[in-house]
């Protein structure tokens, strides 16, 4: 039997649907590291099937360096304008908008291999296919621009 702190631990950390956190422990045998690995590799199965799905909304995120002299734009597109309004999805755009500030990609193809700066040991397209499996809806970049002075 697992407890529901446990449940309800991982469901604050991952977001992931309650049900598949009981299932991860359960196969895990109540170890919260192994379950979460599963929880990831899952949600990325899930993200890989959502590819293919129509993006019609979304939002147009910015950042502006504090000196004022490089700004990035990000159109950032999902499913639905439920999901564009969503937490996990604005923190998104926030960093990606951020990060095509500080990296200045070439092209969109470029972006998604980089390195995320906050953490080195995810790719951009990493961070957007976990906050698919979050949300459970097609992410895309739809355009991005960076200014400098």
């Amino acid at each position: 039997m697992i407890p529901i702190d446990q449940i309800k631990k991982l469901r604050v950390e991952t977001s992931a649907p309650v049900m598949e956190i009981k299932k991860a422990l359960e196969e895990a045998s109540g170890d919260e590291k192994k379950a979460k690995e599963i929880l990831i590799l899952s949600g990325f199965e899930r993200a890989a099937k959502k590819l293919g799905r129509e993006t019609k909304a979304g939002r147009i995120f910015t950042y502006t360096h504090h000196s004022g002299t490089i700004a990035a734009v990000v159109v950032l597109l999902c499913e639905t304008d439920f999901v564009a309004k969503n937490e996990e999805f604005t923190r998104l755009g926030q960093e990606l908008a951020m990060q095509i500030a500080s990296m200045n990609p070439k092209d969109e193809k470029d972006f998604l291999l980089q390195e995320y700066i906050r953490d080195g040991s995810k790719t951009i397209d990493t961070l957007i296919k976990e906050t698919i499996a979050k949300t459970g809806e097609n992410i895309q970049v739809g355009d991005l621009k960076r200014f400098e002075i």
